[in-house]
């Protein structure tokens, strides 16, 4: 499996459900290991926004996409970043297998990014994430999210977009890590 995760930069500052997005990606292979090939970083943004990917760099990510725009520059709109992502993705000679973004964004609070992004590339997608379970053998999740009054579970599948809630937990059945009871 291959993962990307998006990172919305605003102001210079990474918003915390990117950040989260990254952790989970992080965490998803630690209990996954040699299932998941790689980890990938995007962001898009002013030169200063090379930051944020260095930070993901450290959290775990493998490697890392910069899309530089000029320092003058509005911040992109949500329909812009899904088509640069698409383009992303669809040159990625190996594949995606999924793509985690942080529910919204602290600029324009629209949290729909990951939504376009489902449609152009005509994948499942799974918004608001508290918790996933991934099961690689049968090529898909499930995945509960946040909604008013509690949790909804739905099974996805891959490749998926996700879209986290900052309380997201993956989890992983026991059988893809030796030895251990299921992991959340």
């Amino acid at each position: 499996m291959r993962l990307v995760c998006f990172l919305s930069t605003v102001l210079y500052f990474t918003t915390l459900p990117s950040f989260a997005a990254v952790e989970e990606a992080v965490r998803l292979r630690d209990r996954l290991k040699d299932q998941i090939k790689s980890i990938k970083a995007v962001t898009i943004g002013p030169p200063k926004a090379i930051e944020t990917l260095r930070s993901a760099l450290a959290m775990g990510a493998d490697s890392s996409i910069h899309v530089e725009i000029p320092e003058t520059a509005p911040a992109p709109e949500p329909l812009a970043v899904a088509k640069t992502l698409k383009e992303i993705i669809n040159r990625e000679k190996d594949g995606v297998d999924v793509v985690i973004l942080g529910k919204q964004s602290i600029d324009d609070d629209l949290g729909v990014t990951g939504q376009m992004l489902a449609g152009l590339l005509g994948w499942s997608q799974a918004t608001f994430a508290s918790k996933v379970e991934i099961d690689p053998s049968k090529k898909e999740a499930l995945v509960t999210r946040e909604i008013d009054g509690g949790g909804e579970e739905i099974r996805c599948r891959l490749p998926l977009i996700i879209t986290t809630d900052l309380r997201t937990s993956i989890c992983i059945p026991a059988k893809y890590h030796e030895g251990q009871k299921e992991t959340c």
